[in-house]
C-alpha cells in the first residue's frame, strides 16, 4: 500500500492539530496565569487575618514562606485537627484547591473565609504570595 504525497501531508496535518488541542487543553487545565501585581489587591481580603512576611500571628497563622510549607507546621499556630492531619504542601495546585473552598478542601479547619471563586483571583493571589510571602 502506498501513501500519496498529499495523503501524507494531510496525515501530517492531522498530527500537528491533535498536537495542538492537546497543548492547549493541558495549558487550559493548568489554569489561568498569575499577576502577582493584581494578587497584592486580592490579597487585601486575606490581610486582616494573615501576616505576609513578619511571622506575626493574627486570627490565622502567618503565610511566610507559605509556599513550599507543610500544612499545618507554623509554630505556635494552634491549627484545626483537619488542618493538622491534611498531609499536604502548599503549592499553587494545592493552594489553589483549598482557596476556591476551604471548608471542603480541609474539613474542619477554623478558617470562616467562603473562599475565592474566580481562578483569575487565585492565580493572582497564589503567584502574590510565591514572590511576598519570603
Amino acid at each position: 500500500m502506498s501513501i500519496s504525497k498529499t495523503g501524507l501531508g494531510f496525515m501530517a496535518f492531522g498530527a500537528a492539530t491533535l498536537a495542538a488541542l492537546a497543548a492547549a487543553s493541558a495549558a487550559q487545565a493548568a489554569g489561568p496565569a498569575g499577576d502577582a501585581a493584581r494578587g497584592k489587591t486580592v490579597f487585601a481580603r486575606c490581610a486582616a487575618c494573615h501576616d505576609l512576611n513578619t511571622g506575626a500571628i493574627r486570627m490565622g497563622p502567618s503565610l511566610k514562606g507559605v509556599v513550599g510549607r507543610k500544612a499545618g507546621t507554623f509554630a505556635n499556630f494552634s491549627y484545626s485537627a483537619g488542618m493538622k492531619g491534611k498531609g499536604v504542601t502548599w503549592g499553587p495546585d494545592t493552594l489553589d484547591q483549598f482557596l476556591t473552598a476551604p471548608m471542603k478542601y480541609v474539613p474542619g479547619t477554623r478558617m470562616a473565609f467562603p473562599g475565592l471563586s474566580n481562578a483569575q483571583d487565585r492565580a493572582d493571589v497564589i503567584a502574590y504570595l510565591k514572590v511576598a510571602a519570603k
